[in-house]
């Protein structure tokens, strides 16, 4: 057993999303949402190279010490993945840990709209998965994949920096892809699997042009495509894919773009003030012909109220699901309010109350 493997253990225990092992400082454990201090002595920088050094490969540990940072993936048999980044800070080495369950949890059981497994079954299209940092969107992308895997006869290949769930086969085969190891970026991998007969292909984050460009083709010949993006609601999602293209390139890419995308999934997570733990808000965005007509005529700050009216074909809007939580009393107003998109639906609520991000209030 690696020395580091209790604090692993002690993750899954207290259930707690990432684990914080830097020099000069005690381990810290996130629990839902909040930094907790470990009771543990501060770590030394050499204590904690080599605790860290015990678990990497001499490939990862070179590359470390000649970029000063890393991605990479470590599993305990039985217990759990974990993805792992090591950083150099200003006392010396760092690592943050990333707990990624080895049961798959279904779309039912994370709580999320039914709709979302039919998304799996779609025969070809693109469908992103989008949200802030640490807002479960591989965990929802994990449980559709897993819904295809079991209701389709298909060839799946995953493309992941680094692997986090892991998919056994079972009516599908599974081609699961790491950057770094098995390939050198999202966007040779992405080339070599048109030519390596996929019907769903999953890019684990659509980093840059390239990427994005490739997995739009993809889409567009007869793939169903996943994918993810840093960015808030629908709207803004299209926006980003269609401004990350040169300006002369914007009128054909919102045609392909308009063709290609059939769902857009956009999530952000709470506190829950109702008991312990964490509640997802989601956005569905369905890409219905009146959607696709918006994105190919760029009138796509029209997309909102599309989705407010468009709740027959299970869309719904991100503020309507956070209002919802607000209403039964799952969340705080003062978080409603910072992660809503339209923030006046939700200035009643915050009354006389003071608010972390103090920008974000109207004058």
């Amino acid at each position: 057993m690696a020395k580091i493997d209790p604090f692993f253990r002690l993750m899954v225990d207290t259930q707690a999303s990432d684990l914080h092992l830097s020099a000069g400082n005690p381990p810290l454990l996130r629990v839902h949402g909040e930094l907790q201090r470990v009771r543990y002595k501060v770590l030394e920088e050499d204590e904690l190279r080599e605790m860290l050094y015990e678990i990497a490969t001499e490939e990862i540990i070179k590359k470390f010490e000649e970029e000063g940072e890393v991605d990479f993936g470590y599993e305990i048999p039985g217990l759990a993945r974990f993805r792992i980044n090591y950083f150099r800070q200003r006392k010396g080495i760092a690592a943050a840990f990333r707990l990624i369950p080895n049961k798959i949890q279904t779309v039912e059981e994370l709580g999320l709209p039914p709709l979302l497994n039919k998304l799996a079954l779609l025969p070809r299209g693109l469908v992103l998965v989008t949200g802030p940092t640490g807002a479960g969107k591989s965990t929802t992308l994990a449980a559709i994949i897993d819904y295809a895997n079991r209701m389709r006869y298909d060839h799946i290949i995953t493309i992941e920096d680094p692997i986090e769930f892991v998919h056994e086969p079972k009516n599908c085969l599974v081609n699961q892809r790491e950057i770094g190891i098995h390939t050198k970026s999202f966007a040779n991998a992405l080339r070599a699997a048109l030519r390596e007969d996929p019907d769903i292909i999953l890019v684990g984050e659509m980093r840059d042009l390239e990427t994005i460009a490739l997995a739009i083709e993809a889409s567009l010949t007869g793939h169903l495509v996943f994918s993810t993006l840093h960015t808030i609601g629908a709207a803004q999602t299209v926006s980003r894919i269609i401004d990350a293209f040169p300006p002369q390139e914007r009128d054909q890419i919102r045609v392909s773009l308009s063709e290609a995308i059939r769902a857009v999934i956009s999530q952000t997570m709470f506190k829950r003030i109702d008991k312990p733990g964490r509640i997802v808000a989601v956005e569905i965005m369905i890409a219905t012909p009146a959607i696709r007509n918006l994105i190919r005529e760029n009138k796509i700050h029209q997309i909102p109220s599309l989705i407010q009216t468009g709740k027959k074909f299970g869309m719904m809007s991100l503020d309507d699901c956070i209002m919802d939580y607000l209403n039964k009393g799952y969340i705080a107003p003062e978080e409603a309010f910072i992660k809503a998109i339209d923030k006046s639906r939700f200035l009643p609520f915050i009354q006389d109350r003071e608010i972390a991000d103090f920008t974000e209030i109207p004058g």
